[in-house]
């Protein structure tokens, strides 16, 4: 390649990846002030979740967590400003939407470079820190050498911790190597395999399939505990290569996967056994394999079956998971015998160290997804993208806190006042940490509350308490880490112009104000080209949402007329800020003009700075 096709470039934080993780981790970086390089190998962004793919994004709330007012476990933060966004511009369900979705909101922030059809293909080394990183980009025949302070890995495959020589794991841990009771007598180089999904339409005539003749044959028999009584929205469990080496095997295990997959459909058509499926017909169908589990890295700490079951409480966590420990049987669909998942579910929430996302051995590496520090059996939880994204938030939001410090991430980690800075940022920027309370250094937090009505569990005070969430019931944290109450105001059904008020003794400044509405995070909320998963959830603006509102202020020279600082309509976001420029402030008054759906007004916190 001739010399004038290397590009040059420097950068404080570069992210290999761009999967959900890598792009919760690059806009995390971005919006505290790192300047970010985002890599990714394919044309679009999402990974598991883009239209290559098209699984859905899961977490601790799509996994027997919710009940409204009392556990609220979708993820939050980056990840929740996405899925809201996503449901309402894209009502019609297209996967390609929602690879629009991740490019704009990647393209929209001016510290961070985007590299689409790029691969990370090698890196330097200074000692034990990774002094520059090579990737390329066939499609223009470019070579970028980019030099960056800290690297996060979030290829999943974990390229590029593995060019730069960092420890891992492959395989399953034997059950007495950490103690893990979910875990087999011995261990072997198996893993969890990968899979194709597809999607199909009713045309409303019969439609005949011939399959291809190396598509697989299967009967009743062979599929008799894999659920395909809907086909709208193809199979988890089409599930084949965990026996085989899911990097080095990919494209055979792709081309077996082909073969499973339509002869599933080849199944449900010709059988004899659905003639319901008449009219149905394939739509779209990946080439792309769903990759489960690879390397896995070994960090400052790793996650073991027993901090998921006990909820361990970490000094350093950065994120939150709650997807059951879901192992599959290696063999995937050969399993014929055997269920194709095993789902033990854990009885609360649980923290993820930032110590799992810092390699052991390479002093400037992060990883976020499913190649953090994780055994087997823990992994098997972590892995899901909800909780990739959460990680990637909090190693993206570690990131850009050390660059600003301008230390080691090696050392910081051990820092204990950078860790608080950290967790009070991410919690600041709608990310929930069991154990960690908010600092209530705002100037809402001196101010006196009125309203104009207020629920017996919704008292209007409760927009000054600091919590943006309920986790205290089932399924939530641990008692001991439960903050009871519902922590939002709520007007009464009958109120018909609700309004709350902050006022201040002594006239204060103002240079922000942020207000955390009601999102109903009790409830899954994810693109899915499932109508039955579908029915689960509300698939445009969420009800509890306040829709159009005012803020005015009121300032302490009564000759000064009171002046609207902001008014916003057709809202369907969680969090807002607003700059602006105000002093002498006596009050804040928020008027509520209507809602999404719901018969009366929520919001869970307004901050003022």
């Amino acid at each position: 390649m001739s010399a004038e096709k290397l590009v040059h470039m420097d950068t404080d934080i570069l992210v290999a990846g761009g999967g959900i993780s890598g792009v919760a981790a690059a806009l995390a970086a971005a919006r505290n002030g790192a300047k970010v390089v985002l890599v990714q190998d394919r044309s679009v962004l999402g990974g598991n979740a883009s239209s290559e793919i098209r699984m859905h994004i899961v977490g601790a709330a799509n996994s027997k967590r919710g009940k409204e007012l009392e556990t609220e476990a979708r993820e939050g933060g980056i990840l929740e400003e996405i899925l809201l966004e996503n449901a309402v511009r894209n009502t019609q369900r297209s996967a390609s939407m929602f690879d629009l979705i991740l490019y704009e909101k990647c393209r929209a922030e001016s510290n961070l470079t985007l590299l689409l059809n790029t691969t990370l293909i090698g890196v330097d080394m200074e000692g034990k820190r990774i002094k520059s990183a090579l990737a390329a980009r066939e499609s223009t025949e470019h070579l970028f050498r980019i030099n960056a302070s800290i690297y996060i890995d979030c290829t999943g495959d974990g390229r590029l911790g593995k060019e730069a020589g960092a420890l891992y794991k492959t395989g399953r841990e034997a059950s007495g190597e950490y103690e893990e009771t979910l875990a087999r007598e011995r261990g072997d180089d198996y893993r969890l395999g990968s899979s194709l999904l597809f999607t199909t339409r009713d045309m409303g005539r019969p439609m005949r399939f011939a399959p291809p003749p190396w598509a697989k044959k299967f009967t009743e028999e062979d599929l008799k505990f894999r659920n395909h009584s809907t086909w709208e929205y193809g199979y988890w469990w089409v599930e084949f290569g965990g026996m085989m080496d899911t990097i080095a095997d990919n494209e055979f295990i792709r081309d077996e996967l082909l073969g499973i997959m339509l002869g599933v459909w080849d199944h449900i058509k010709n059988s004899g056994n659905h003639p319901e499926s008449d009219n149905w017909a394939l739509d779209w169908f990946g080439f792309v394999p769903g990759k489960r589990e690879s390397r896995r890295f070994l960090g400052k700490y790793l996650l073991t079956q027993r901090d998921l079951e006990q909820a361990t409480l970490f000094e350093d966590v950065i994120a939150f998971g709650g997807w059951p420990m879901d192992t599959h049987p290696p063999e995937g669909i050969d399993a014929k015998d055997r269920d194709p998942a095993h789902q033990p579910f854990s009885p609360y929430v649980y923290g993820i160290p930032l110590r799992a996302l810092i390699s052991a051995n390479v002093e400037n590496l992060m990883f976020a997804g499913r190649n953090i520090s994780a055994t087997h059996i823990a992994f098997s939880s972590t892995r899901v993208m909800g909780t990739c994204a959460v990680m990637g938030q909090g190693a993206g939001t570690a990131a850009a806190l050390a660059i600003r410090e301008e230390d080691h991430l090696h050392d910081l980690s051990r820092d204990g006042e950078f860790l608080k800075n950290v967790q009070q940022q991410l919690l600041l920027q709608d990310a929930y940490l069991p154990g960690v309370a908010p600092l209530q250094d705002n100037l809402g937090a001196a101010a006196n509350i009125r309203a104009s009505s207020e629920q017996q569990d919704g008292h209007a005070v409760n927009v000054i308490d600091g919590h943006t969430r309920a986790m205290h019931g089932a399924g939530g944290v641990q008692s001991e880490l439960a903050v009871p109450g519902t922590h939002r105001w709520m007007s009464e059904a009958s109120d018909p112009a609700p309004w709350i008020e902050l006022e201040w003794e002594s006239p204060v400044s103002i240079k922000e104000i942020v207000i955390v509405f009601d999102t109903g995070m009790h409830r899954r909320l994810t693109l899915t080209h499932s109508d039955e998963v579908l029915r689960l959830f509300e698939w445009r603006a969420q009800p509890e949402t306040v829709k159009d509102f005012r803020v005015t202020a009121t300032f302490a020279d009564c000759d000064r007329v009171p002046q609207e600082v902001v008014s916003v309509r057709d809202n369907y976001q969680r969090q807002l800020v607003f700059k602006v420029s105000l002093d002498d402030v006596r009050k804040l008054r928020f008027d509520i003009e209507g809602t999404n759906g719901l018969d009366h007004a929520r919001i869970f916190q307004i901050n003022c700075y």
